[in-house]
């Protein structure tokens, strides 16, 4: 598995600080946060002007380009982000389901939205991966399975989050397992106690929260999981740099543990 972080974590800076600070703290990569309002990282309107200095600080930090997030289904900004990560070079383009819970025909506009896009992703040679979310139309495994059974693209993938399944009551130790076979990209990410938001910036950190996160990463390496494991860690736009770096570096060292304990690393 390769440990990285997404950038939103220093939404609040610029990219090259992203950059320095993931590196910092002993990533092996980076997800590239193309979420408006949350940062200014991979904006996808300037995505070209972007592209080469992306690559340069890719390449003068060691990072691997292991994902992006672009949680819109929006099929023009989706075009973007995916035109972006071809000429980048990132090969997975994680999305929001949108929607609402137990919404009627939620789901199913969902899916629909979901499989056009990923008969774009087939045709940029990407891969497209969607994740639970709280209050989405998606949101546990039961909504998750029914995703999978629709759509059977190779270039479209299942993103866990541990700590939206946590919120959804559901024991993610056991979820993942259930989706396994599809799982193409982690969002990983701790949380204390099953209310709505995920918590203060400090409390998502791996290791602060209820999630038996080893157990998680355990199920993960058991099924021959090799892809990305990135930190995902939204709300810090404010905090300064140093709490930001403390979040990372401590996350990395739980993730790092977690692997040590199952034989992984």
């Amino acid at each position: 598995m390769k440990l990285g972080a997404n950038s939103v974590l220093f939404g609040g800076y610029d990219l090259e600080t992203a950059f320095k600070y993931i590196a910092m703290s002993g990533y092996d990569g980076i997800e590239l946060s193309a979420i408006d309002n949350m940062s200014e990282h991979l904006v996808l309107e300037r995505w070209q002007e972007l592209a080469p200095t992306i690559k340069q600080l890719a390449q003068s930090h060691n990072l691997e380009l292991l994902a992006m997030e672009q949680p819109s289904r929006d099929v023009a900004k989706m075009e973007l982000a995916m035109q972006a990560a071809v000429e980048i070079g990132i090969p997975i383009i994680n999305c929001g389901p949108g929607g609402k819970t137990d919404e009627p025909g939620s789901l199913e506009q969902t899916i629909n939205e979901l499989g056009e896009l990923v008969k774009m992703a087939e045709r940029y040679g990407v891969m497209l991966c969607v994740k639970a979310h709280v209050g989405a139309s998606v949101y546990n495994t039961p909504t998750t399975l029914e995703v999978m059974k629709a759509i059977s693209s190779p270039n479209f993938g299942i993103d866990m989050d541990p700590s939206h399944i946590y919120r959804a009551n559901e024991n993610p130790v056991e979820a993942i397992a259930a989706v396994i076979s599809r799982v193409k990209h982690v969002h990983i990410r701790d949380c204390k106690g099953r209310q709505q938001g995920p918590g203060k910036p400090e409390m998502q950190a791996n290791g602060r929260g209820d999630i038996d996160l080893v157990g998680y990463v355990r199920v993960l390496h058991e099924n021959g999981y090799t892809g990305p494991l990135n930190l995902e860690i939204i709300g810090a736009k404010e905090y300064t740099v140093e709490q930001c770096c403390i979040i990372a570096a401590e996350s990395r060292g739980h993730m790092q543990a977690s692997l040590q304990a199952c034989g992984a690393r």
